[in-house]
C-alpha cells in the first residue's frame, strides 16, 4: 500500500501534537510498518515517513514534535540498517518493546481518567485533553477510552455567576423567613422531588399568579411580606428561570466550599434540595469546574489560545453574549482580537509583496501570531526559494559525488531534493550528497531542487555522466619470479584488461599470472574494465599498482628466548638473520596449521596470530610486549609474502617484585610481591633450591631458609610452572647477602680506687675486623640501644680480633650502664650484670 502523507499527518502527527509533542510509542504506527513487509519496502516507507517529517517541520505547530522524532530516530536507525541487511531480529524486538510501552501508556491513561472522573463519572473536554497530553495520547483516543470507562465527556453547563436580580439577598432572606428550601421549591410547591432547573422552565409567571392569589387570602404577617418580596423579584427579572437556576447554584456552591465528597453532595442535592438525579449530577459537575479561568467560556478561550487556535478563539469570543467573560478573560479576548488583526494584515501584505523571501517572512510572522489563520498554507506553497547554483556531478570511487552552492534565499528553512533522471533519490538539509548506487554504464543526469516547505524552486541540472566502475577487490601479489593478480569483475563490464609497463598481459577469468618478471625489479601494472557503449567499447582509466618480485623468503631455522638483560619486562630472541627479507615474530594461540617453510600471503599469516613489536639489536630481537603466552612463531617477510620458520611454546612468567631478604640468626626470611596468575615460586641459593606454592607462602607469612650466618648466599627468586612434564622458570630476581661473623666482647674494671681503667676484650671464632667500635656510658636504669643515647667513653677504629682495649673510667654516680656498639658486624653483649652498675 503506498504511503499516504495526508492520512499520516491526520492520524499520527496531529494526535501526537495534541498530546504535547509526544511521538507514538508503537514503532509500527510511527513508521507505518506492516507485517510481511520486505526489506526494500521497509526502507522505502521509512524514507517517505522521514520526508513527511521534514516537510511538516516547516509548520510551526509540528516543529517540536518533528525534532523529537528525528532525535529518537538516531537510536532506531542502526536497527533499520540491520533489518535492511537481513537481520530483522533487533528491530522486531524493539517493535515488541515499543508495543509494550504503548500498552503501558494507555493503561496509565485509563487509570488517570478513572481517578479524575470520580463518583460523578463526568469530565470536561479540557481535563481529558490535559490527561491525554501528559500521557502522550491524542485527545480523540482519550475521549474514546473515557467512553469505554462509562465517563461522560462534556462541557459544564453554563451557570449564572452573578444574580440576575440585584436584590437577590433580600429574596434569599425572605425564603429563609418562609422556611423554603429554595426558590424553585417555593414556586413549584407541589414538586417535592425531581425538580429540574437546567433546561427550559415554563409556566413560572402563571405559577406566581396562582401563589399571589393564595397569599392574598392569608393574614398579613412575616410570611406574606416575604412572599411579596419573592413575587416582585420574579416579575421584575427578565428571565425568571435564570433566577431559579442561580438560587439553586448558589446553595450548592455554599456546600461545595465545605469540600464534601461527590456522593455527599449528590445526597444533599437529591434528598435535601429535591433535585432530579441527572440534573443534580450536572449541577455539581458544573460547580466543581468553576475554578476561575479553567472552566466555562473563559476556560474554553484559554484552551484555544494555548493550543494556538487564535482564529477559532476570535470566532468563539464573537459568538459569546455580552458579559459572558470576566475581567481577566476580557483582557485575553482583547489580546486574541489584536493578534488576529495583525496576522490578517501581514497576510494581506504578503499577497501584494513581489519578493518571495520578504513575503515568506511576513507569512511566518503571521503564523507565529495566529497559527490557524486560513489561507497561509496556500500562500506559502507558492513562494518557492531561489534555485541552487553551480550544480556539479563527479565520479569518485564507486559512487557519484554531487555538489552545489546554496540557494540565495535566507527566509525559512531550505532543504534540497536531489533527482536522478527526474526521480528523487535523496533529501538533504545542506548542499552536498553522494550517490552510492548510481546506474552502471548508463548516462545519468542529476538535478537539484531547493525546497521550502511545500514550495520548490526550478530544478538545476548538472552535466550528464556515465558511471563505469573499476575492477573491485584488486589484489596483486609478487613472489619468487611470479606476479599474480585477482579482482572481481564489475557488473555490466565485458571484460578486464591488464598491461605491464604498456605490454598486454593475458587474463584468465578474474585474474592473471605473469611469469615474465625478474626478482628485484619494480613493475607497474594497469588493470582496467571494458564496457560497451552502443558504438563499440570503452576502457576505464584503470587502477595502477606497482609490485616488486623477490626471491622466496628463507625460513628461520631456530631461535631462543630469554629475558632481556637491559629491560626485565622484555624478551630477547636470538636467531640467525635471514639472508633476504625481514624477520617478524608472532604469537599464535596454538601451533600453526602450516608446516615449516610454507610461503603464504602476509595478510593470511597475520590474520592467524598477533604481531609482536620487535627491535633489532646486536644481541638479537627485543620484544617489548613480553607479557604474552602462546606459541611464538618466527616468519620471514618479503613484500606481501611470508615464510613460516621455527616455533616454540612460550609462557609468560613475570618476575616477582619487591624482593627482600633479612637475616635472623641462622634463618633468612624472604619476602616478595607475588606475581599475578603465577602458581609457584622457585628459590635457589648456593646450589640448593625450594619450590613454594602461593598457598604455602601466604600461610607461612613468607619464605624461611636455613642458612648459617657464615655463608654469603645469593638468593634467586623466579616464577615457575610445569609444562608438558618439564618445569620452566621465568626471569629471576637476585638478593645477595654477606656472611656474618659474631663478635663477643667483655668488660671489666682494673686499677686502684680513683685510678680505675676499663678493659674491653674482643673475641670471635674466626679472625674479623671491626671498622669502628664505640664504648658509651649512660646514667640511669634504662639500657642504651644506640651510641647516640649515651656519652662516648672511648672510640676505636680498624679493630682486629682478638683485641684488648683500655679506656679510663669516667666519673659517674650509680646507677649507670656501659655498652659497646659496632657498625656492620653482629656484636654480642656480655651479661647484664657486667654492663650495669648499681
Amino acid at each position: 500500500m503506498p504511503f499516504d502523507e495526508a492520512r499520516y499527518t491526520r492520524d499520527v502527527l496531529e494526535p501526537a501534537r495534541q498530546a504535547g509533542g509526544a511521538p507514538p510509542a508503537d514503532l509500527r504506527q510511527r513508521y507505518q510498518l506492516r507485517d510481511g513487509m520486505s526489506a526494500a519496502e521497509m526502507v522505502e516507507t521509512v524514507r517517505q515517513v522521514r520526508q513527511c517529517w521534514r516537510r511538516s517541520r516547516q509548520m510551526l505547530k509540528f516543529r517540536k514534535l518533528i525534532d523529537t522524532l528525528e532525535t529518537e530516530h538516531a537510536r532506531y536507525s542502526p536497527l533499520f540498517d540491520a533489518a535492511a541487511a537481513g537481520q530483522p531480529g533487533p528491530l522486531q524486538e524493539e517493535i515488541r518493546q515499543s508495543a509494550e510501552r504503548d500498552a503501558k501508556r494507555r493503561a496509565d491513561l485509563r487509570r488517570r481518567l478513572d481517578d479524575a472522573a470520580g463518583k460523578l463519572r463526568m469530565l470536561p473536554p479540557d481535563v481529558v485533553a490535559g490527561i491525554a497530553k501528559s500521557s502522550g495520547v491524542g485527545a480523540e483516543d482519550a475521549t474514546r477510552v473515557a467512553q469505554e470507562l462509562g465517563i461522560e465527556v462534556r462541557d459544564p453547563d453554563p451557570l449564572p455567576q452573578t444574580p440576575p436580580y440585584a436584590a437577590y439577598p433580600k429574596v434569599r432572606a425572605a425564603l429563609d423567613t418562609m422556611g423554603e428550601r429554595h426558590l424553585a421549591g417555593f414556586v413549584f410547591t407541589a414538586r417535592k422531588t425531581g425538580i429540574k432547573v437546567l433546561g427550559p422552565i415554563t409556566g413560572i409567571l402563571d405559577q406566581v399568579a396562582m401563589l399571589e392569589r393564595d397569599a392574598q387570602r392569608k393574614t398579613r404577617g412575616p410570611w406574606t411580606v416575604g412572599a411579596d418580596t419573592v413575587f416582585i423579584s420574579l416579575r421584575n427579572t427578565p428571565d425568571p428561570a435564570a433566577l431559579l437556576r442561580y438560587d439553586m447554584a448558589a446553595r450548592l456552591r455554599e456546600r461545595v466550599r465545605e469540600h464534601p465528597y461527590d456522593d455527599t453532595l449528590m445526597r444533599h442535592a437529591i434528598d435535601d434540595l429535591g433535585l432530579d438525579a441527572g440534573e443534580a449530577k450536572r449541577l455539581i459537575f458544573a460547580i466543581r469546574q468553576e475554578t476561575g479561568m479553567s472552566g466555562g467560556p473563559a476556560g474554553r478561550l484559554r484552551e484555544l489560545v494555548e493550543a494556538g487556535e487564535i482564529q477559532a478563539a476570535a470566532d468563539f469570543v464573537e459568538a459569546l453574549p455580552d458579559g459572558a467573560l470576566g475581567a481577566e478573560a476580557g483582557e485575553l479576548a482583547a489580546e486574541v482580537r489584536s493578534r488576529l488583526a495583525k496576522a490578517v494584515q501581514l497576510r494581506d501584505q504578503a499577497r501584494a509583496e513581489t519578493d518571495p523571501d520578504r513575503a515568506w517572512i511576513m507569512l511566518e510572522d503571521a503564523l507565529s501570531r495566529a497559527p490557524d489563520l486560513p489561507g497561509i498554507g496556500d500562500l506559502l506553497a507558492g513562494l518557492g526559494p531561489r534555485p541552487p547554483g553551480d550544480v556539479r556531478a563527479a565520479l569518485q570511487g564507486d559512487g557519484v559525488v554531487l555538489s552545489w552552492s546554496a540557494s540565495p534565499s535566507r527566509a525559512g528553512e531550505i532543504a534540497y531534493e536531489v533527482l536522478r533522471d527526474g526521480v528523487v533519490f535523496a533529501e538533504v538539509p545542506r548542499p552536498g550528497v553522494r550517490d552510492e548506487r548510481p546506474p552502471i554504464n548508463k548516462p545519468v543526469t542529476y538535478s537539484v531542487v531547493a525546497r521550502r516547505k511545500q514550495a520548490a524552486s526550478a530544478p538545476i541540472a548538472a552535466a550528464p555522466l556515465t558511471f563505469r566502475p573499476e575492477p573491485d577487490e584488486l589484489r596483486l601479489t609478487a613472489v619468487d619470479g611470479i606476479v599474480t593478480g585477482q579482482w572481481r569483475t564489475p557488473p555490466e563490464a565485458l571484460r578486464v584488461v591488464v598491461t605491464r609497463d604498456g605490454r598486454p598481459i593475458p587474463v584468465e577469468g578474474s585474474g592473471f599470472r605473469d611469469r615474465d618478471v625478474r626478482n628485484g625489479t619494480t613493475y607497474h601494472y594497469l588493470v582496467a574494465a571494458v564496457y560497451p557503449d552502443g558504438r563499440g567499447e570503452v576502457v576505464t582509466p584503470g587502477l595502477r599498482r606497482a609490485v616488486t618480485p623477490e626471491a622466496r623468503p628463507e625460513p628461520i631455522a631456530e631461535f631462543t628466548v630469554e629475558q632481556a638483560a637491559a629491560d626485565p619486562g622484555a624478551l630477547l630472541i636470538r636467531c640467525a638473520e635471514p639472508p633476504s627479507g625481514v624477520a617478524e615474530f608472532l604469537v599464535f594461540a596454538a601451533e600453526p596449521r602450516w608446516p615449516y617453510g610454507t610461503t603464504l600471503p602476509l595478510r593470511e599469516v597475520r590474520a592467524a596470530g598477533r604481531v609482536l613489536a620487535a627491535t633489532q639489536t646486536r644481541d638479537g630481537y627485543v620484544l617489548r610486549a613480553a607479557n604474552v603466552s602462546g606459541v611464538l612463531v618466527a616468519v620471514t617477510v618479503v613484500g606481501d609474502s611470508a615464510t613460516l620458520g621455527a616455533h616454540r611454546e612460550h609462557v609468560n612468567l613475570p618476575a616477582p617484585s619487591q624482593v627482600t631478604a633479612v637475616r635472623r640468626g641462622g634463618v633468612v626470611f624472604v619476602g616478595l610481591e607475588w606475581p599475578k596468575d603465577v602458581p609457584e615460586i622457585e628459590v635457589r641459593w648456593n646450589g640448593r633450591h625450594q619450590v613454594i606454592t602461593s598457598a604455602a607462602y601466604r600461610s607461612q607469612g613468607g619464605i624461611r631458609l636455613d642458612i648459617p650466618e657464615s655463608e654469603a648466599p645469593t638468593i634467586e627468586v623466579a616464577a615457575t610452572a610445569v609444562m608438558k612434564g618439564a618445569r620452566i622458570r621465568g626471569p629471576a630476581v637476585r638478593a645477595p647477602l654477606a656472611a656474618l661473623t659474631p663478635i663477643q666482647y667483655d668488660l671489666r674494671h682494673e686499677g686502684s680506687f680513683g685510678r680505675k681503667t676499663l678493659v674491653v676484650e674482643v673475641t670471635s671464632e674466626r679472625p674479623a675486623e671491626i671498622a669502628r667500635l664505640v664504648l658509651v656510658i649512660k646514667a640511669g636504669r634504662i639500657q642504651p640501644s644506640s651510641a647516640e643515647e649515651g656519652r662516648v667513653v672511648a672510640e676505636w677504629t680498624a679493630v682486629s680480633t682478638p683485641a684488648r682495649l683500655t679506656a679510663p673510667m669516667p666519673k659517674q654516680s650509680k646507677p649507670y650502664w656501659l655498652r659497646c656498639f659496632a657498625d656492620g658486624v653482629e656484636l654480642i653483649d656480655p651479661p647484664v650484670r657486667v654492663l650495669r652498675a648499681g
